[in-house]
């Protein structure tokens, strides 16, 4: 006589078969009924866990219920759409949208782990609303990877694009840092969209890992000297990478009013993201080591994430953390005491020449000088030769 016990492998569910058949033909209120139902009952579980029924398969489940209540396939267009969207589905050549597989589970009743294909899986309450974002704008964009339908389909299918593109940020939020200006207000969504971009494009850079304390004075005094070649921004970029932090070069969104970033990945690593909203080399090359510059003195030990406009707004910040990093890219650009002694020699009748040597002495690019004497004088007429309109995005989309 078998004992019953819990069943664990396939050794023990053959002879609980094998005792099951000597006690089919059990009398009805005897010992051994009872028996047979214990039995039945542990080979049962045994086969739940380790031969689960397959869920019907959806489209299949959709014509169940069709024919079940006496659906036309023009009953099906409040759920999935047109009538030629109807036909892809269920003709298989149309994946089904969350958006559709909601609407079904909804009005059709049919079960979300059918329409999921995942056992037990329930339907969650979305996490985007694609309309508080850019959305049209950032789909022109090729923000959506490996989407290649149009902007109806990515409509169509909003909230699995806009949940893959935020899963960047793996469920990790900053203290955002607004190096506001007088444009207007910032649109915190459309510029979550560009975070979550420039952080798929750094993660796609082949940089090793970034060793903590490695940004400091010195390397970014390095990126300073490059500014005086002629494709000076890519050789920062190069740099930067060799040293575990990537650059990113990515076009602002509509009501940001952004020229640089500078941020944590998921894994720790300094991401410097660049907009090049004015494309002039003084502007890129400020930007680029304020932003360097929060990374040093502001990243290593907090979370938090920076959004600056250096244009106009950074010497108008009240924020300490941006006076700081303003204070330390101008002072590494160009030392205060050097500069105050240039100044007070050329006196206020400083000519084209007088930028070119000093730039040379100091061996930097003179749009870094012109830029300077421009802010400050606040003379945006002047000096424009030196400021490379133009020129920053050519020299990044030459190196494509």
């Amino acid at each position: 006589m078998m004992k019953p016990k819990v069943i664990k492998n396939e050794a023990d569910y053959q002879l609980a078969l094998s005792h099951l058949e000597t006690l089919m033909d059990s009398h009805s209120g005897t010992p051994e009924e009872e028996e047979l139902e214990l039995f039945a009952v542990l080979i049962e579980n045994y086969e739940r866990e380790n031969f689960p029924i397959g869920l019907p398969d959806p489209v299949e489940a959709i014509k169940f219920r069709m024919e079940q209540q006496g659906l036309t396939r023009k009953d099906l267009e409040p759920y999935i759409g047109s009538q030629s969207k109807v036909s892809e589905v269920l003709n298989r050549k149309r994946s089904l949208s969350v958006a559709m597989i909601r609407a079904l589970h909804k009005g059709l009743e049919i079960p979300a782990e059918v329409l999921l294909q995942t056992q037990g899986r329930q339907l969650e309450d979305p996490k985007y609303d694609y309309r508080q974002y850019p959305f049209g704008v950032i789909y022109k964009r090729g923000y959506f990877k490996g989407f290649n339908g149009t902007l109806q389909d990515a409509k169509e299918y909003a909230e699995e694009l806009m949940e893959k593109l935020l899963a960047v940020f793996q469920g990790q939020t900053t203290k955002k840092v607004y190096c506001r200006n007088s444009e207007g207000q910032m649109d915190e969504y459309a510029l979550e969209a560009w975070q979550a971009r420039v952080l798929e494009l750094a993660s796609e850079q082949d940089v090793p890992p970034y060793v903590s304390g490695t940004l400091n004075s010195e390397i970014i005094r390095d990126v300073v000297k490059l500014s005086n070649l002629s494709e000076g921004p890519l050789h920062a970029q190069e740099l930067l990478q060799k040293r575990g932090i990537p650059l990113v070069v990515l076009e602002h969104l509509p009501r940001t009013y952004l020229d640089g970033a500078c941020f944590k990945s998921p894994t720790g690593r300094p991401v410097i993201g660049i907009t090049l909203r004015h494309d002039r080399l003084d502007n890129f090359w400020f930007t680029l080591i304020h932003e360097l510059a929060h990374a040093h003195l502001h990243l290593e030990n907090s979370d938090m994430a920076f959004f600056d406009d250096t244009e106009t707004g950074v010497p108008e910040s009240r924020d300490p953390k941006e006076r700081e990093a303003n204070d330390f890219a101008a002072n590494l650009l160009i030392s205060a005491e050097v500069w105050k002694q240039w100044k007070k020699e050329k006196g206020n009748l400083i000519n084209k020449e007088d930028i070119r040597d000093f730039a040379y002495r100091l061996g930097i690019s003179p749009s870094i000088v012109a830029g300077r004497l421009r802010w400050e004088t606040g003379e945006y007429k002047y000096y424009s030769q030196f400021l490379g309109h133009k020129t920053v995005k050519k020299i990044f989309e030459a190196n494509r």
